[in-house]
Order: structure tokens, then sequence, then C-alpha cells
């Protein structure tokens, strides 16, 4: 598992990080925003981003944040 820092509305959070390489899937947590989601290595590009921005948009965060978040995120995955 990795553990990510990153600032949201000016509050410095982790975002939890987690492959299983078997299943060939990533889980991420921001219990900040109390928010969690699952995907595989299959979906990628801007499919993947989307989903992460509309899924993180029905939490605490407002569409540009949201936005940000997905682009940290996929980054993060793609890394790794």
């Amino acid at each position: 598992m990795k553990i990510r820092k990153t600032y949201l509305q000016d509050e410095e959070v982790k975002v939890f990080i987690y492959e299983n390489k078997k299943e060939e899937t990533f889980v991420i947590a921001v219990p900040f925003v109390e928010w969690s989601i699952s995907f595989t290595y299959d979906e990628a590009g801007e499919t993947l981003i989307e989903r992460l921005i509309s899924s993180l948009s029905h939490s605490r965060l407002n569409s540009e944040t949201a936005a940000e978040m997905a682009q940290r995120i996929y980054q993060w995955t793609r890394e790794m």
C-alpha cells in the first residue's frame, strides 16, 4: 500500500492506494472525504478519469477539486 499526501480544501490529507497485482486492481481511499473506489488495470484514460470525477463529486468535493484529485489519482496509479 502506498500513502500519498495532498492538499484538499487547504488541509493536508492522506490518499491510500492499494494495488492487488494478482487481481490487477487498485483500491483508493480518501478518509478525509469518506470516499473510496476500486478499478482494474484495464480501465484507463478518459473513461477512468471521468468515473473518478463523477464519484468524487458525490463526496464533499466541488467539481473543480474533484477533477484535480482525479488527475492526481490517475497519475499515481499509472506510476505504480
